[in-house]
């Protein structure tokens, strides 16, 4: 582990904390091959849920349990990473008052993901406008060397780097300055044709049964043009084949051909992207089972995970305080 290089993960506990295919295919599968080359910590992020929704933390409870649960079934290994929730760990929110103090509300303001969601939802609370303040804080407490991000989050990775070079210019070389770990992510098409997400309502959930996956794909947008068979199909466009390009190793045999010639109509299609998704998904869905009948494991597995957490977040927390001379009783 000594020689290992840092990681620093997380996800929110949002909607009943259950994770969907995106949140599988586009960070926790791959966090699961990552843990045997990294050291990780794995993070339920339950302080940054509250931005959006504050009034709702009655639900965090079975939220967060949701997501350990996914996190454990997927194949996270709490003997090689460290799963713990955010809230667990106060050097996150000692961190980020200090970062708070090193930058400006018009470098906030202008960042990407602040104008989306503000139009987008409305949100403008100080929460949301500091949200990117607590996660680079979320990264920094560990001095985190990457974070696995797509590329869409590249703006926030930036930003963790500039707060840490910035508090290493003004007190001396004491935190990491982390980069972003990028990787291939897929894009997972919901059941509108857009991206995959709990807001949309488009989501297939990881726990959810083959059978209640199967209604879902049946339900799938596909080629405008493809009305019924016989119809040829043009696959790169159709959500239903981006799947396929995931969970159909064959697919450009199997699949397109006779989709562009109206041989294979959408049923039939829908129907052996069912059989390959649901496949894919039974390991995850028997080992999900075992551990939902068994949740003083679950609580016990975030238990542990924070007093690893904070072992290594008190360590950089102590060397802050000492670099900004705030160590007073030495």
């Amino acid at each position: 582990m000594p020689n290992k290089k840092t990681i620093l993960s997380g996800m929110q506990p949002t909607g009943t904390g259950q994770l969907h295919l995106g949140n599988y295919e586009g960070a926790l599968k791959n966090w699961v091959k990552l843990q045997d080359e990294y050291n990780m910590y794995c993070c339920i992020v339950d302080w940054h849920t509250l931005t959006a929704g504050f009034e709702n933390s009655v639900n965090l409870k079975d939220c967060i349990f949701n997501v350990a649960a996914d996190y454990l079934s997927a194949g996270l290994d709490p003997e090689k990473c460290a799963i713990f929730i955010q809230s667990d760990v106060k050097e996150h929110a000692e961190l980020h008052l200090l970062f708070s103090m090193m930058i400006s509300v018009p470098t906030l303001t202008r960042l990407p993901t602040f104008v989306e969601k503000k139009e987008e939802i409305g949100l403008d609370n100080y929460g949301f406008l500091g949200y990117p303040v607590l996660q680079a804080a979320d990264i920094c407490i560990y001095n985190a060397d990457f974070v696995p991000v797509g590329k869409d989050q590249e703006k926030h990775i930036w930003l963790a780097a500039d707060l840490a070079k910035r508090f290493n210019n003004t007190y001396g070389e004491t935190l990491v300055e982390p980069k972003a770990l990028f990787t291939k992510i897929p894009v997972v098409p919901g059941s509108d044709g857009k991206k995959m997400s709990k807001s949309y309502g488009n989501t297939l959930m990881l726990n959810e049964s083959a059978e209640e996956t199967e209604a879902k794909l049946k339900r799938y947008f596909t080629d405008p043009e493809k009305l019924r068979k016989g119809d040829p199909g043009h696959p790169d466009i159709c959500p239903v084949y981006m799947l396929h390009k995931i969970y159909t190793p064959d697919h450009e045999k199997e699949i397109a051909p006779p989709c562009k010639t109206g041989e294979l109509g959408c049923v039939d299609c829908k129907k052996k992207l069912a059989k390959n998704l649901n496949g894919a998904l039974e390991p995850i869905r028997k080992k999900r089972l075992v551990i939902e009948q068994n949740k003083d494991y679950v609580w016990d597995v975030l238990k542990n995970g924070a007093t690893r957490a904070r072992e290594r977040a008190a360590a950089v927390m102590a060397a802050v305080r000492s670099a900004m001379k705030m160590d007073y009783y030495k």
